[in-house]
């Protein structure tokens, strides 16, 4: 992850739900219904990369103290999102429940301890990413019989929309590098084919 990759930003700013495991003074500007400080058991949503340091944090001074508060797992990732993955990665809408839906799973694994999370991670990616690199192809080559405008392919041009609606951002850029890709290795065999 490369300080300046925007999407990397992006993610540190999804919100996640946490729960404070202490009374701290002064911050109730973060929870909406307090004035002044927040209680033991407040629950509130957070910028991610402020719950993390929270969560990891323990109290100054203090030998086995605990962390401030208590990181759980946002709503992209609850259960009944990864049973619908279970049953088919390719039914679920990714952006629908985050546009950084794999840079959360994966900032979530490096916290919790979550093999089932992982795995289903993991085989999600691996099924998508080969419908990806199919639609990145056959657009490609859409692309190219039309006359290598980009003008889309024909009656696709509906079908491959609806397509990238659902993608997240790590899709979304693998299948422009798979697109790219076809589209360069298309004219490479043309200009073979002119020597």
């Amino acid at each position: 992850m490369s300080y300046y990759d925007v999407d990397a930003i992006l993610t540190d700013a999804e919100k996640v739900p946490c729960q404070f495991e202490l009374d701290v003074p002064h911050l109730g500007h973060l929870d909406n219904a307090s004035s002044s400080g927040l209680k033991r058991g407040t629950s509130v949503s957070l910028p991610l990369w402020l719950a993390e340091m929270l969560a990891l944090a323990s109290a100054a001074g203090e030998d086995g103290a605990r962390a401030p508060l208590a990181l759980n797992l946002p709503s992209c990732l609850s259960e009944q999102v990864l049973n619908a993955l279970r049953a088919d990665p390719r039914a679920v809408a990714l952006r629908d429940q985050s546009l950084h839906f794999y840079g959360i799973g994966t900032r979530m694994l490096d916290l919790f301890d979550e093999r089932e999370l992982g795995a289903v991670l993991r085989r999600t990616f691996v099924v998508r990413a080969g419908d990806v690199g199919l639609h990145a192809r056959t657009t490609a080559a859409a692309e190219h019989h039309v006359g290598g405008g980009g003008g889309g392919g024909g009656g696709s041009h509906g079908h491959g929309h609806e397509f990238l609606r659902g993608l997240d951002e790590w899709e979304r850029s693998l299948f422009r590098k798979s697109h790219e890709g076809v589209k360069a290795a298309q004219e490479w065999m043309e200009n073979v084919k002119k020597m």
